[in-house]
């Protein structure tokens, strides 16, 4: 069973940065492909970035350029990096550990997701 709890969500002006953390316990955190996605009110929950444990990368259309996803293997920990934020980020930001073999189990982890409100 992997637990996932993320941190540095919060209010920001447009134009602003923030940068979310996710530290990962109870699993072997190399063995799964680390995301993020995210929620707005009304909407669903869609693919930010996601990182392999080789570092491969990838990123929604809509982010591509501003965020920079990025892991610490020793530390046990994915994180996000948002620059140039724009009202439409706002939303909730859940942190995901998807198996990356059938080998290590079928099952998605989730966190329990940090708001992020970008606004003037």
């Amino acid at each position: 069973q992997v637990q996932l709890v993320e941190s540095g969500g919060g209010l920001v002006q447009p134009g602003g940065s923030l940068r979310l953390s996710c530290v990962a316990s109870g699993g072997i955190f190399s063995r799964y492909i680390m995301g993020w996605y995210r929620q707005a009110p009304g909407k669903e929950r869609e693919l930010v970035a996601t990182i392999g444990n080789g570092g491969t990368t990838r990123y929604a259309t809509s982010v591509k350029g501003r965020f920079t996803i990025s892991r610490d293997n020793t530390k046990n920990t994915v994180y996000l990096q948002m620059n140039n934020l724009e009202p439409a980020d706002t939303a909730v930001y859940f942190c995901n550990a998807k198996p990356s073999s059938p080998f290590y189990g079928r099952t998605d982890y989730w966190g329990q997701g940090t708001q992020v409100t970008v606004s003037s």
